[in-house]
């Protein structure tokens, strides 16, 4: 009777499974390694283009500010030369201006002063600050019965838009009107009385009052 011993071939057996269960397990990871280096390339690659991408972009708009840049620095060029023409043609319109004033100003002024001398009539002044003066202060306004002829004027000279006025008048309260109408006037202000003085004239021997004013005109 013949035995078999099949110990020995079953080990054996089981020697080649294990070998190949752990060739299969090698495969397996190795694939796994592979898949996560190719998505990892992928990922890589897509976050590379996506900043090249805006680099070309930011790259683009710089160009276009330094562009930008250099048509505005050859427009403002010659931004001096500008400035000092119109610095010229400024004070040349400043000039005409004076020149224009300097001609009809002291025209204006003295047709002022005419009326303001002239009977029945009196200084340009708002009508709006006439009635206010009515209401707050009616010894301020113009005595509309006072007669101009009591006042006379000897001098009336202007410099620098300043103006000193000299004159008679039959007594103080003519002087103060005329003080009172030369400072209500739109083309006058800062008037002042001088020191004046009693004075008898030569022919009449009527006693006067010699006053001297100063004022600032506006035109």
């Amino acid at each position: 009777m013949i035995r078999i011993n099949l110990l020995p071939q079953q080990k054996k057996v089981r020697r080649g499974e294990a070998d190949a269960s752990s060739d299969g397990g090698s495969q397996l990871w190795l694939a796994v390694v592979l898949g996560a280096i190719v998505v990892e390339i992928l990922a890589l690659f897509f976050v590379y283009k996506t900043k090249h991408d805006q680099l070309g972009q930011v790259t683009k708009r710089n160009d276009e500010v330094k562009g930008q840049i250099e048509e505005i620095r050859r427009q403002i060029a010659n931004h001096g030369d500008i400035k000092a023409q119109l610095k010229e043609l400024r004070d040349r319109e400043d000039a005409i201006q004076k020149l224009q004033a300097a001609r009809t100003g002291p025209t204006a002024t003295l047709l002022e002063l005419s009326k303001i001398l002239t009977p029945g009539r009196g200084p340009t002044v708002d009508r709006d600050k006439i009635e206010q003066l009515k209401r707050d202060n009616p010894l301020a306004v113009p005595n509309p019965n006072w007669d101009p002829k009591r006042l006379w004027l000897t001098n009336y000279n202007e410099t620098e838009r300043v103006v000193k006025i000299q004159g008679f008048a039959r007594d103080g309260e003519d002087v103060s009107e005329f003080l009172r109408r030369l400072s209500l006037s739109d083309y006058f202000y800062d008037v002042r009385l001088l020191p004046a003085q009693k004075t008898q004239d030569a022919v009449t021997k009527v006693e006067l009052v010699k006053f001297e004013m100063s004022a600032k005109v506006r035109y």
